[in-house]
């Protein structure tokens, strides 16, 4: 650090024709021929700038994309860095990334902590099972097709699951958002429905396996086996088999009725 000679007392000699330092203190110093140093910002930007490294984002996970974004807080990716602070309490926090699977039994209480965040808030959905519903989407009877449907997504981070740098990439597009945000947008969305009115079109389907294939098959076979030609073997009636023959069994039947 080099200090320029004119803010130091006479007792110190020091060379002014040294060449200073590029980040010497002689810059921070405000000029003498300005009498005040003014600060030219609005409430906007500064209110923005405040709220751009302190995000602090709600501990939701319901499926294994959690686990990647529980990654985020080792020193590996040290998410602190962005100001991101979790917490287990939705009345502490302005983020909530909805990593996993949204089922319609916790989908109301999705909503729930969504309404306990104060103003402003974000959400940024987090997988393809929170997006559309993922491997769920087509013969699922309890997963919601898209947390959309239930609360306002900002950012939408695709992937199953998504890596730990694409998380910070999602809050990075978040951070830019908000540094772009103005006071009119926020009554904006605080005054709109906050909520996506369309459900679920389910329709109940007759149950397959009701046994009427079963009995069709098995009445056609059994008529195609009556259809099938029996051949019988005509047998003389005076030929003996073991001694007996069809004569003897009939003149014996004769005699008993007899």
């Amino acid at each position: 650090m080099v200090l320029a000679s004119k803010y130091l007392s006479n007792r110190n000699n020091v060379d002014i024709h040294e060449n200073p330092l590029i980040n010497s203190m002689e810059s921070f110093f405000a000029d003498q021929d300005a009498s005040n140093s003014i600060l030219s910002t609005n409430l906007n930007d500064f209110s923005n700038w405040a709220r751009l490294s302190s995000s602090w984002p709600l501990l939701y996970g319901t499926s294994c994309c959690f686990i990647e974004f529980a990654s985020l807080i080792g020193s590996r990716f040290d998410f602190d860095r962005y100001g991101l602070v979790p917490r287990s309490s939705p009345r502490q926090a302005d983020l909530v990334i909805t990593a996993g699977t949204i089922t319609m039994k916790m989908a109301p209480s999705l909503v729930r902590l969504y309404e306990q965040m104060p103003e402003p808030k974000y959400v940024i959905a987090m997988g393809a099972c929170t997006i559309t519903g993922g491997m769920f989407s087509t013969d699922s009877y309890s997963t919601v097709r898209g947390v959309d449907k239930s609360i306002p997504v900002d950012v939408y981070l695709p992937g199953c699951p998504p890596k730990p740098e694409a998380v910070i990439d999602a809050i990075i597009k978040l951070r830019k958002r908000v540094a772009q945000e103005t006071y009119r947008d926020q009554n904006n969305s605080r005054t709109k429905n906050r909520y996506f009115s369309l459900n679920h079109r389910l329709s109940f389907v007759s149950n397959i396996h009701t046994g009427e294939y079963d009995q069709q098959i098995s009445s056609q076979s059994s008529e195609s086996l009556l259809d099938l030609p029996l051949e019988r073997e005509r047998i003389p009636r005076n030929k003996k088999i073991d001694g007996i023959s069809l004569l003897d069994i009939e003149e014996s039947i004769s005699r008993t009725s007899n």
